[in-house]
């Protein structure tokens, strides 16, 4: 096994041994295998399209949340679904959204009517997010849908409970919600809650839009206006109140679609991007006295490099060239060319697409979720895309997902080809997350498609490619510790940089733990954790391949 420990390396330094021996170990790629077959679930993702009338929502369907509701320590699985048209009904059971408890070894059993999730009264579910809002020591839903949006409690004994009435999340008339993201603006403790909204409808007022030879389709995004996304002040005891219009965030009209939150700046306070379809994209820089500015023209992230608005849908922000700061993915559909915008320090953001490799890569794709992981845990994130187009009729309609592999920092490369069944078969994926579901120390991959049972892709791994992971718990912070950024310093002097923020992709949220890979080292000379707040703790001299739990300082 390469072993970057100075011991026969000659003149190389311990940290160019790493990287020599970093590269060797990505040379062996993993690959993906679905196990949803091993599993009893009914669940499939329904947007209520009968292959003749289009409403505008159907392409909207299919989030999917990941959280250990039952605590015990396996990452379970939570998936939103459509329901019938016209009148938004999920009185059929192929319309419920879906609860999977993970029982290990790869089998999920179908949870939701136990748990009190077979919930006939949504109607069109999209995104879910899922965090611990009270601060009980057990994770909780969100649930963003196209009438009133739902919030269950977890009581604590494997079941739910609707508290959407009492809590206070409210919003106008006919809303569309995409997706919700959790995240503790105010550093009071208590997670808040941010909402992407898209658009005033109704199924009274959707809009039909068909070719010349009758052949009906999804109107474009301008046909329907603009609106503002909404941020939800937790007060505690269960209520919240709403805060837009003081925060700053009526002012801009967007077409909501994924949420990536990190401190962009560093100064201490969580911020907010969302990306919006076909409508510039937002950057509400936290001021740290409960209010926002948006700054993503100043910041250079709210266009393309051509100054043109695109059909941004899912993003994440991870540092993908490991300078310590979040840098911001989102994807688009066919030709408009997936954006990478490079964090210049806190100061703003460079358009990096073309230098990354990403024009020729993403152009002939229609990404919907997105993400940053480090498949091969060689210590830097890779690029995963849920795709598929808009439309069912259109040509060549049904895509593959891909995988991207970065190369050092620089560069992506695409590996979709080899890394497994699942990104050889075409189809119309939507929502995704990430976790290592089966705790061997990989990223695993859960992925919706419209008309299908999800796939649940379990990574293989690489033998050699160490790794290890950070839990947080917060005390004065919020419990689950999101807003908290932890740098990883490896036994070479390698520095890897993550912050606590679930909300990725589209419609869905990943796991609240950190995932660092080493490459072939097997050390850990340093971690240390900052929480929302100001709390510091360090640990040191670590092994790989182990989770360690980090409590936040009383």
């Amino acid at each position: 096994m390469c072993e970057p420990s100075g011991v026969g390396v000659g003149h190389l330094s311990k940290a160019a041994a790493a990287l020599s021996c970093t590269l060797a170990v990505s040379a062996q790629r993993p690959h993906f295998t679905d196990v949803a077959a091993k599993s009893q679930f009914a669940y499939v993702t329904e947007n209520g399209f009968d292959g003749k009338r289009k409403y505008f929502p159907q392409p909207l369907c299919g989030g999917v949340a990941v959280l250990d509701f039952d605590n015990d320590g396996r990452p379970d699985l939570y998936f939103t679904n459509g329901a019938r048209f016209p009148d938004l009904s999920k009185s059929e059971a192929r319309y419920h959204n879906a609860l999977l408890r993970n029982r290990g070894g790869g089998v999920f059993e179908d949870a939701t009517r136990r748990a009190g999730l077979a919930d006939e009264t949504l109607g069109y579910s999209l995104g879910a997010a899922a965090a611990d809002f009270d601060n009980d020591g057990w994770t909780d839903l969100f649930v963003a849908n196209a009438g009133p949006n739902t919030l269950y409690r977890n009581n604590g004994d494997g079941t739910f409970r609707d508290v959407s009435a009492q809590a206070g999340l409210g919003k106008p008339a006919n809303t569309l919600s995409v997706q919700g993201a959790w995240f503790d603006y105010d550093q009071d403790g208590r997670l808040d809650l941010v909402l992407s909204n898209y658009t005033i409808w109704s199924v009274a007022d959707d809009k039909r839009c068909v070719r010349e030879d009758g052949v009906a389709f999804y109107c474009h995004p301008k046909a329907y206006p603009p609106v503002p996304h909404r941020l939800y002040r937790n007060l505690g005891s269960g209520k919240f109140e709403d805060v837009t219009g003081k925060a700053g965030f009526a002012r801009a009209l967007g077409k909501g679609m994924g949420i990536a939150i990190a401190d962009y700046n560093g100064d201490g306070w969580s911020d907010v991007f969302i990306a919006n379809d076909t409508e510039r994209n937002f950057l509400f820089m936290n001021r740290g006295d409960g209010t926002f500015e948006e700054r993503g023209l100043r910041s250079g992230v709210a266009y393309n490099d051509d100054g043109a608005t695109v059909s941004a849908m899912g993003a994440d922000a991870r540092d993908y060239d490991n300078d310590g700061w979040p840098d911001i993915f989102y994807n688009n559909l066919t030709t408009q060319v997936w954006a990478l915008f490079r964090n210049l320090g806190g100061r703003s953001f460079r358009y990096a697409s073309p230098a990354s490799g990403l024009v020729p890569l993403s152009s002939p794709y229609s990404g919907w979720s997105a993400g940053f992981l480090d498949y091969n845990n060689d210590g830097w994130r890779d690029l995963y895309s849920a795709n598929g187009d808009v439309d069912y009729l259109r040509p060549n309609a049904a895509q593959h997902d891909t995988l991207f592999e970065n190369a050092g920092g620089k560069r992506f490369v695409d590996v979709s080809a080899g890394a497994g069944e699942h990104f050889l078969r075409t189809g119309y994926q939507r929502g995704s997350a990430f976790a290592d579901l089966n705790n061997d120390g990989f990223t695993d991959i859960v992925v919706t498609s419209l008309g299908r049972r999800p796939a649940i892709l379990l990574n293989s791994g690489v033998p050699g490619a160490h790794w290890t992971g950070v839990k947080l718990t917060g005390r004065r912070a919020n419990r689950d510790s999101i807003g908290a950024s932890v740098k990883v310093t490896t036994g070479s002097g390698r520095v890897l940089h993550d912050w606590v923020s679930p909300s990725t992709g589209f419609l869905s949220s990943s796991v609240l733990s950190l995932h660092f890979g080493l490459g072939p080292e097997t050390k850990v000379a340093s971690i240390e954790v900052r929480w929302p707040g100001g709390s510091v703790a360090r640990a040191g001299n670590l092994d790989a391949d182990k989770t360690i739990e980090i409590p936040e300082p009383e």
